[in-house]
């Protein structure tokens, strides 16, 4: 692959002040769980339409992460299992930011789901070297 082009690194500054905004709302008081998780899906999203964007694939817009990774796949891309299950973070990215009919973020949750957002985002800089 390329270098990097000003855009993908521009996607990719903003995965990393989503997860370092996701990192701080876990130990911040009056944050809601449901908020730092938020910011682990949108630090997923960003993290791999940076990617296709270094790859020169056209994306949609959206926030479902697996529509992402199908995109990559289609590309022949390899996806390790741990970055192929950060498809679950989707549902953070609308339905839990508001008040509703679902079952709250726990602590543990939104923890597991900044995790994940990091390990995504460490293996799209991989790809990217």
């Amino acid at each position: 692959m390329s270098v990097p082009t000003d855009i993908t690194m521009a996607w990719l500054q903003r995965a990393h002040s989503d997860l370092q905004l996701g990192r701080t709302a876990l130990v911040a008081k009056g944050v809601l769980p449901e908020d730092a998780a938020f910011h682990a899906q949108q630090c997923v999203e960003k993290a791999l339409k940076a990617l296709l964007l270094h790859m020169e694939v056209a994306f949609p817009k959206t926030h479902a992460i697996e529509v992402l990774l199908d995109l990559l796949k289609a590309q022949g891309m390899k996806i390790p299992k741990g970055v192929d299950e950060s498809f679950e973070l989707s549902e953070y990215a609308v339905q839990t930011r508001y008040p509703g009919e679902w079952e709250p973020v726990t602590k543990t949750e939104a923890r597991k789901a900044i995790e994940r957002a990091g390990l995504v985002l460490a293996w799209v800089e991989g790809q990217l070297k």
